[in-house]
């Protein structure tokens, strides 16, 4: 069952934790750093629910199964997302968020990215709010969502490593990275992001969360169609003339066997 009062407890949260990124990000004049914070959302959201749910109680083995996927999840990107932006400028996508949306923006980052983000994060939460407070055993369900999350994990976490050390490599420079997951799939980060939050979802159907399935569904849209490969993709084969040949032959999501070069 859907709690409102731990739910709208979690949004507080979240929102004050975007508030905190948004003050760092004026004295930064950067606001890459709601990057960093994405995943701490979900995190600190998570664990605000479960305490406004339980009080001091202890939580059912659903709960700390997902607090604990939650956990490793949101630190790991966390992590890897603020060394990579470490040291460097804003981000392309926020530099023209901001000229489209100067004089002030400054101010209407706020709720232009700090806001929609903290929003964005408290809908796709939605499994995670729909099984934390179970206290029924855990059951195949549960063993095939850790499943998916592990996969996508997995998929995530290879994907960005090996896409950073090609980045990394000079020689590199220029060329395509065809190789390893990325044989597979042009974005292998982005569907274990969306494979794991399906992972999620069904452990909220054990708990009776089936309605929670437009968290992972949001999710995945805005990794296809909105922030994730639609925009990194929309003039790629224009300025990297290498990058139309892979796209003719690699799948953009799902992994597949590629089909043979021009």
């Amino acid at each position: 069952m859907f709690d409102w009062n731990a739910a709208l407890w979690a949004l507080l949260a979240m929102s004050l934790l975007g508030f905190a990124g948004w003050l760092l990000s004026l004295a930064k004049r950067d606001v890459s750093i709601v990057d960093s914070l994405w995943p701490l959302f979900f995190l600190l959201g998570a664990w605000v629910h479960v305490i406004a749910q339980t009080g001091m109680a202890s939580p059912g083995p659903r709960a700390l199964l997902l607090l604990g996927l939650v956990l490793i999840w949101a630190l790991r990107l966390s992590v890897y997302l603020t060394w990579r932006n470490w040291g460097q400028p804003e981000d392309h996508r926020y530099q023209v968020i901001r000229a489209r949306n100067e004089p002030g923006f400054s101010v209407k980052s706020l709720y232009l990215v700090f806001g929609l983000q903290v929003v964005l994060a408290w809908i796709i939460a939605a499994p995670l709010f729909a099984a934390l407070g179970s206290t029924e055993p855990l059951g195949w369900l549960d063993a095939l969502g850790a499943a998916a999350w592990l996969i996508g994990m997995f998929f995530e976490t290879v994907g960005d490593a090996q896409l950073a050390r090609f980045k990394s490599n000079p020689a590199e420079r220029g060329r395509v990275l065809d190789t390893g997951l990325w044989r597979y799939t042009r974005h292998p980060n982005y569907f274990g992001e969306a494979l794991l939050w399906w992972g999620f979802f069904l452990i909220a159907v054990a708990a009776g969360g089936w309605w929670s399935v437009f968290g992972p569904l949001l999710m995945t849209v805005l990794l296809l169609k909105v922030s994730g490969v639609a925009l990194l993709e929309q003039d790629i084969a224009q300025r990297r003339p290498a990058y139309a040949d892979y796209i003719r032959r690699t799948n953009a999501f799902v992994p597949w066997f590629p089909k043979e070069r021009a």
